[in-house]
């Protein structure tokens, strides 16, 4: 379901707006994450923009939000920036929805300059343009209950560092007491988890020239084999990811595998009920093994040259030094602009009094980008992947099997090569 609400901090500023003023409609998914983000963010353009009115339109996830662009292309766009998942900006560069934001980004002067560096650019880079800049980067990490580790024997200032003792513990969390659950991975929600494991292997999605699957091999095995010692040496329990934040925050739930963004929701269902702690996903492959760096980026799509001035100016504050720390103090994603990571008046003191933040930072060096599928039914590969794993964490299937059909149904669904 879309909301449409207009920023109080915006309309304070507006009862002496000119004439010239303009008013711009800027989409995001996730408001349960970001909404604390975009507030602070827009609060503070509009200290420096009085002129600009920003309205603002939320899906409840990345998907939902694709397919609102989507339909609005083919009649009327009223949105003048989204805020997409990186996967999905693909689809909108190869349709012609997404512009190219690098000419107005150099007009400023040099990207690098202002913190846009080529890891981070290349995040949003696709149909052989800059589609997008990149909002917030997270990669995947483990929340867990320091009181409960303890209990089983665990020592929270020395969490497993493989994921056999991470399964192990799981199962002495689990035996602790009826209705205790040892942990949940949040393979549910996309295919973002699964390349986790994936990429822990060293595997990657598509061959080198996208036409087959390249997941089938042994790396994709030792992924679903993994999720399938979750749940059988793990004790890992069929719960949605909603009652798994439920069990979590109610302290039923030792640990939970997902995107550091969580982190500032986690803290404040969690409160005081127990010691929230964050590290690092355990290590795959030492060599190899690297983790999908999640996260959105704004794409313009204004096709009014007014609009299209005003939401460029939003996404430059958004993703600058300071919006980046903005969107970092109140979520719980890496920056995505260098100069705050860099300069420590931006976000140094932040990170001292929160250490629970860092973890993401630290692997930052080992990730790489969320593999963007190509052709029209990007989505149906992902869902197809999320109804596979499903099969394995219900135990109706091995993961022999559920590779094997994983990879015929996304072959039948990749872009057929011309000629």
């Amino acid at each position: 379901m879309l909301t449409r609400r207009t920023l109080a901090a915006s309309a304070l500023a507006l009862p002496a707006l000119a004439q010239s003023s303009t008013e711009i409609t800027v989409h995001y998914a996730q408001p349960v994450i970001f909404k604390d983000s975009y507030d602070a963010i827009a609060a503070e353009f509009a200290k420096r923009e009085p002129n600009i009115r920003i309205n603002f339109v939320t899906t409840l996830n990345y998907e939902e939000g694709m397919q609102l662009i989507l339909r609005q292309a083919a009649t009327t766009l009223a949105v003048d920036l989204s805020y997409q998942g990186f996967n999905r900006l693909r689809l909108f560069a190869e349709r012609g929805i997404a512009q190219d934001v690098m000419p107005l980004l150099r007009a400023e002067g040099e990207p690098a300059a202002a913190g846009y560096s080529p890891n981070m650019l290349a995040l949003a880079h696709f149909g052989g343009f800059q589609s997008g800049l990149a909002y917030a980067a997270s990669n995947p990490v483990c929340f867990y209950n320091a009181d409960l580790v303890r209990r089983a024997g665990g020592n929270p200032d020395a969490m497993p560092t493989d994921w056999p003792a991470m399964l192990a513990l799981s199962a002495r969390i689990k035996a602790l007491e009826a209705g205790m659950e040892g942990m949940h991975y949040a393979w549910s929600g996309d295919d973002w988890m699964f390349s986790a494991l994936l990429f822990g292997h060293g595997g990657r999605m598509l061959s080198q020239d996208e036409r087959d699957v390249a997941f089938a091999g042994p790396e994709g095995l030792g992924a679903l084999t993994l999720l399938d010692r979750m749940v059988k040496d793990g004790g890992m329990a069929n719960l949605s990811r909603d009652a798994a934040q439920q069990a979590f925050a109610a302290g039923r739930l030792g640990m939970f595998f997902w995107t550091t963004a969580a982190l500032r929701g986690f803290q404040q269902t969690v409160g005081r009920n127990f010691e929230l702690r964050t590290g690092p996903m355990p290590i795959i492959n030492a060599q190899i093994g690297r983790l999908p760096t999640g996260g959105a980026a704004g794409m313009l799509t204004a096709r009014d040259p007014a609009k299209r001035e005003a939401a460029f100016k939003f996404l430059r504050f958004s993703t600058s030094a300071e919006g980046t720390s903005l969107m970092v103090q109140n979520t719980g994603y890496v920056p995505t602009n260098q100069l705050a990571i860099d300069d420590p008046r931006y976000l140094g003191e932040f990170y001292r009094q929160n250490p629970l933040f860092q973890t993401a930072t630290r692997q930052a060096n080992i990730s790489i980008p969320w593999y963007a599928f190509p052709g029209a039914n990007s989505v149906r590969v992902t869902q197809t992947m999320v109804d596979q794993q499903a099969r394995i964490v219900q135990q109706q299937a091995t993961p022999e099997v559920v590779l094997a059909d994983m990879a015929a149904e996304v072959r039948r669904l990749l872009p057929r090569p011309r000629g």
